[in-house]
């Protein structure tokens, strides 16, 4: 199945606008594909306000957040691959959801087999699903 996330964010973002309050997300800088203002960067996060009134063309698509906006008066196209966004929160009242990994998403901690562990090791067999009766 596809990512839950871009769904996600979208429908947080428009229950917190809905909601008169600010949404921010954060977002892992060190995920490839990042395009944010580093000088902004801690811990190896950004917080960003995605508001209306903040940014300019906010489009969240099913692979990608990306708007364009001004960091202290430098206007900058901000680019973010979802997977890198961490959370959604209000920034009135915390309200708002974070992301844990999600099933085939890149490992973080470096490259690895895109496998899941089936239990019994091994390569899946391809073909049709099968069930197992056990008592």
């Amino acid at each position: 199945m596809m990512s839950s996330r871009p769904y996600l964010v979208r429908a947080f973002n428009e229950w917190i606008l809905d909601n008169d309050c600010t949404p921010y997300i954060v977002v892992d800088a060190g995920v490839q594909g990042v395009q944010v203002p580093t000088e902004h960067v801690a811990n190896g996060q950004i917080v960003l306000n995605i508001s209306p009134s903040a940014v300019k063309g906010l489009v969240v698509g099913n692979s990608a957040l990306e708007f364009s906006a001004r960091f202290g008066g430098v206007p900058m196209q901000v680019f973010i691959p979802l997977q890198a966004v961490t959370a959604i929160y209000a920034k009135e009242n915390g309200e708002g959801m974070a992301f844990g990994s999600e099933p085939g998403a890149p490992d973080p901690d470096g490259p690895g087999d895109d496998t899941i562990n089936s239990g019994g090791g091994g390569d899946r067999p391809s073909g049709r699903p099968t069930l197992k009766v056990v008592k």
